[in-house]
């Protein structure tokens, strides 16, 4: 017997089945199964789709209190597994840590949901007209394995919020761990609500599964995490794409006898160290001004912090960065991802250095054109460079990241030298005095979310993000007063 394609099997009973539906021989059905065994983990991109596109469909059906109970569902769920797959995340993915890996599923709650979502109307003696927010139908969703889990959940929310269903490609290293948050995802909000598939992903995600994905009549509109190569390829699919591109962020430290230095080596410590600096907004160069670059490393090292020598330094350097040729004489560095998110003690051990496994930070002194200044190197290790004057900072401080636009930190008493850094850092973040947490609602006010659409301005993601504008308009003299 020869062997059993099961791909292509289910190619042609998905194709049957779209032809009798149409035709009216059958009714339409919300349950497509996945054939792996769990509720919305799927073999292939456009098998995932179209189960996603039925997902929509009967949460249509189910009106705002539908959207409503999804996000109560995806918020009490993560709250109430935030250890369980915060542990299961960072047994397959191996990076950052696993008490702030739980700590991000714990701010899922703080995501923006239906209350965002608010129409403006208008009456006059023409009558009267409704701006309103219509979804897009269903998100095609491309996630890092830096934040697999709460990325997720915090785009099912937002997603969600705004009336569409949503299939994944998530990145492969953190794959297993989103089938998982999805199977048990759609299981209760199909004992909750009878919706199937209404979050999808593929078992097994690649290059292919990507293209695949961006190809799908299915699939409406494209959120996407990732570096510039997957970023520039979404972005000439020729569907709209909100693009959460790469960052750099720069903290500048001014000049300031006013600054309380032990807080800002503390600030900068807790965001360039959360997740051992895997967030895009965290602190990844420091420029120290004048005589707070050496109170700075003082502070540093007061609160805990391990300042290299340029010797272990250039040891880690050597480890961390490989250099290829680019060709045509050029050269380009590429990190060596075994060190993406590795611990501080990880590090120093590499420059042969023995320190507390509990120090969150290294740090080393250096030049601005430093590799560890231009890349983004995603480690908890900050460079801090030396500058003459809070201008000369702020230039520096712009070369370094890149115009990402992404993020990007200042700690000063100077309002007028705040103002001037924002101005000309024009970033999608800006935070004054603070942790760059505080940039998403931790240590300051707002609100969170782990898609930050840089690249292509939508900044901040919000359920709104994830919306079609839409205007209804009724002509005739309907004013009651």
């Amino acid at each position: 017997m020869s062997q059993i394609n099961e791909s292509a099997i289910r190619d042609v009973v998905t194709e049957v089945l779209s032809q009798l539906r149409a035709s009216g021989t059958i009714a339409k059905t919300p349950a497509i199964l996945s054939g792996t065994g769990r509720h919305g983990v799927f073999a292939d991109a456009e098998t995932a789709a179209a189960a996603a596109r039925s997902g929509f469909e009967q949460l249509s059906k189910k009106g705002w209190a539908g959207r409503a109970k999804v996000v109560e569902i995806i918020k009490s769920m993560c709250t109430a597994n935030a250890e369980r797959w915060g542990k299961i995340e960072f047994d397959e993915t191996r990076i950052g840590r696993l008490d702030h890996k739980i700590a991000k599923l714990l701010g899922i709650k703080n995501v923006l949901g239906t209350e965002y979502l608010k129409p403006y109307g208008m009456s006059g003696d023409a009558g009267i007209t409704m701006d309103d927010s219509a979804p897009w139908g269903v998100i095609g969703s491309i996630t890092p394995v830096t934040h697999s889990i709460p990325t997720i959940s915090g785009n099912i929310v937002n997603m969600v919020a705004a009336g569409n269903a949503v299939v994944f490609n998530p990145h492969p290293g953190g794959a297993k761990c989103a089938a998982v948050a999805i199977h048990e995802f759609n299981e209760v909000i199909k004992a909750e609500l009878g919706i199937t598939n209404l979050i999808c992903t593929v078992e097994s995600p690649t290059i292919e599964s990507f293209n695949e994905l961006c190809a799908s009549k299915n699939v409406n509109l494209l959120c996407i995490t990732g570096g510039p190569g997957v970023v520039d390829a979404a972005m000439k699919t020729g569907k709209r794409a909100l693009c959460a591109g790469p960052g750099n962020p720069p903290v500048v430290v001014d000049d300031c006898s006013a600054l309380d230095f032990d807080k800002v080596a503390r600030d900068i410590i807790f965001g360039g160290g959360f997740d051992n600096n895997l967030l895009c907004i965290g602190e990844k160069q420091i420029f120290g001004v004048g005589s707070a670059y050496q109170k700075t490393i003082d502070a540093f090292k007061r609160q805990g912090a391990v300042l290299l020598t340029q010797q272990q330094t250039e040891a880690i350097k050597k480890e961390v960065f490989d250099i290829k040729d680019g060709g045509g004489g050029c050269s380009h560095a590429v990190i060596n991802r075994k060190y993406v998110g590795a611990d501080a003690a990880v590090l120093a051990r590499v420059a042969g250095l023995t320190i507390d496994p509990k120090v969150e930070m290294l740090i080393a002194e250096t030049e601005a054109d430093d590799l560890f200044v231009e890349e983004e190197q995603m480690m908890p290790l900050l460079p801090i460079v030396r500058t003459g004057t809070f201008e000369e900072a702020v230039q520096l401080a712009k070369k370094s990241e890149h115009n990402y636009k992404h993020s990007a930190m200042v700690h000063t008493m100077n309002v007028s030298n705040m103002t001037r850094m924002a101005q000309a850092m024009d970033t999608s973040i800006f935070v004054k005095n603070g942790p760059c947490t505080a940039g998403l609602g931790m240590g300051g006010e707002g609100y969170i979310s782990f898609s930050i659409a840089t690249t292509t301005g939508e900044g901040i993601t919000t359920p709104r993000t994830f919306t079609r504008f839409r205007r209804c308009t009724l002509v005739d003299q309907l004013n009651l007063f």
